[in-house]
């Protein structure tokens, strides 16, 4: 095998992508302090039971595990941020109002989420903890849009759900907690043949309106089909009155909004509304969050909390492409004035690039060199190209 090949879903990032990315992570960066949200860094990797504490099958298997050297307990290399950020809220920070946190890093993933997805994601992601209203629910949603609208993305779309729902549908059904991840899955994939006969030994009423959910998604026509199609479970009712209230909030402001009650992508943590949000070009959400009260009970600070992530590498696939940085031409030599005005110009922000003596021609992709610094009569001047 050459040396030089990499593990299938895992590249190197070449330079004009990594300034795409980099650019992107300043501006969403950027884009949660504007809403007050504060930067911490989890560690890369974790003891293997406070990373998955309440997470579920599906994080588990993502998780790459290993043994530490020095304590001999089993660490895992982090799939997700969310629990770290959960337990520095609960544990290190242990505020009594308000907490927003932002957070920006690598994750590892043990399989692609999607086709042709990378296997090391760079996830950002944001979370409100200790306010249970829906103004942080709103909050969280108005930031991943900002987020994408600060890197020029166009035509987004709003989908939202609520695990409330199936919960609701399958309270009170004596079924063996592995049934029910399945079940889950068969709606997540809208896999009709696999949920009947899931729940084939399910009460009328869970069974009639967990098939229904298979075609309750699109526009707000669809929360109107779904007070007819579960009207037999009433605990439905005023999750959906819910989901209408906070989808006419953005509607208003003349976001797309759809709906798709049979969404549980994702991890297992989430406790009421969820979105997505999605636009041309991509071939899976850019943005998953919602709401997940009980994130934190499992570090014993059972906190309302609201949130998203997104992967900054898939985000560049379908984020505006902008223009090279201008850059300045120079030449290499000692003169004491050519270094004193090439530092001037840098520390003035300007981008200078020497020639190298013998290297000819610049051969950068990433700078678009428009001017050239050249001596006239004995003053080192800045002229266009």
């Amino acid at each position: 095998m050459s040396a030089w090949l990499l593990p299938d879903h895992i590249a190197d990032v070449l330079p004009s992508q990594a300034r795409r990315i980099e650019e992107l992570r300043r501006g969403l960066l950027d884009t949660a302090r504007s809403y007050g949200y504060e930067l911490v860094m989890p560690p890369m990797l974790e003891y293997l039971d406070s990373l998955l504490t309440g997470t579920g099958e599906a994080l588990n298997l993502q998780t790459f595990k290993l043994a530490d050297h020095i304590s001999g307990r089993t660490l895992g290399l982090r799939a997700d941020m969310t629990q770290q950020v959960a337990r520095i809220d609960a544990h290190l920070l242990n505020r009594e109002g308000v907490a927003r946190l932002c957070y920006c890093g690598t994750v590892l993933h043990t399989q692609p989420d999607r086709p042709r997805a990378t296997r090391e994601p760079l996830q950002f992601g944001a979370e409100i903890y200790g306010h249970a209203g829906v103004e942080a629910d709103i909050e969280a949603l108005s930031l991943a849009l900002d987020c994408l609208r600060s890197a020029k993305v166009q035509d987004l779309r709003v989908d939202l759900a609520d695990v409330r729902i199936v919960r609701h549908l399958c309270a009170g059904v004596m079924v063996d907690p592995a049934v029910l991840l399945r079940v889950h899955s068969a709606l997540a994939a809208k896999d009709a043949t696999a949920l009947a006969a899931l729940t084939k030994g399910f009460p009328a009423a869970s069974r009639q309106g967990l098939m229904a959910l298979l075609q309750l998604y699109g526009d707000a026509d669809v929360l109107q089909e779904a007070e007819k199609a579960l009207a037999a479970t009433p605990a439905v009712l005023p999750v959906l009155k819910h989901l209408q209230n906070f989808a006419a909030h953005f509607a208003a402001q003349g976001v797309t909004v759809g709906f798709d009650l049979a969404d549980l992508r994702g991890y297992s943590y989430y406790s009421g509304t969820r979105f997505a949000l999605y636009a041309p070009g991509a071939s899976d959400a850019l943005v998953r969050g919602g709401r997940y009260d009980e994130v934190g009970a499992v570090f014993g600070r059972n906190r309302p909390a609201a949130g998203f992530s997104l992967d900054i590498k898939q985000l560049v696939e379908v984020a505006a492409p902008v223009p090279l940085k201008a850059a300045i031409r120079a030449p290499w030599g000692e003169d004491e004035d050519l270094q004193h005005v090439i530092a001037r110009l840098r520390q003035q922000g300007e981008t200078v690039v020497c020639i190298l003596p013998g290297s000819g021609s610049l051969v950068e992709e990433e700078f678009f060199c428009d001017r050239e610094l050249v001596r006239v009569a004995d003053m080192w001047l800045v002229q266009a190209l």
